[in-house]
């Protein structure tokens, strides 16, 4: 496995897009989370290579588009109609068990440890 790091993260106005990319190799679960000072980390999209099951959280459904390039070995997380509550670090992380296809991404994200994931991009959205 390599480490996660992320890019992508910048400075937007609120309807703005971004995309996120995390070079990824060797893991089974992975996906996106995000954090602001102070509150819960924000499990936010999630996918698999043995499962079809791609997850969203609630806030960024039809916004937030996670995809794979196995070629690349790049995880992405497309981020479009941004509004200032988008503004967070965002973690990539992954797992190299099926553990999010047994208790599911929310759980999954919960109970990640702290050399599952990169030191993040940041994300800001301006209004």
């Amino acid at each position: 496995v390599v480490p996660l790091v992320e890019s992508g993260g910048g400075s937007v106005q609120t309807g703005g897009s971004l995309t996120l990319s995390c070079g990824i190799s060797g893991y089974i679960c992975m996906g996106w989370f995000r954090q602001v000072p102070g509150k819960e980390r924000e499990g936010v999209a999630g996918l698999s290579t043995t499962g079809q099951k791609v997850y969203y959280a609630d806030s960024v459904k039809g916004r937030f588009t996670i995809s794979l390039d196995n070629a690349k070995h790049t995880l992405y997380l497309r981020m479009n109609n941004l509004s200032p509550e988008d503004t967070a670090m965002y973690h990539c992380a992954a797992d190299t068990t099926e553990v999010c296809q047994w208790i599911g991404y929310g759980p999954w994200f919960d109970q990640l440890h702290g050399n599952s994931w990169g030191p993040g991009t940041q994300v800001t959205v301006s209004s």
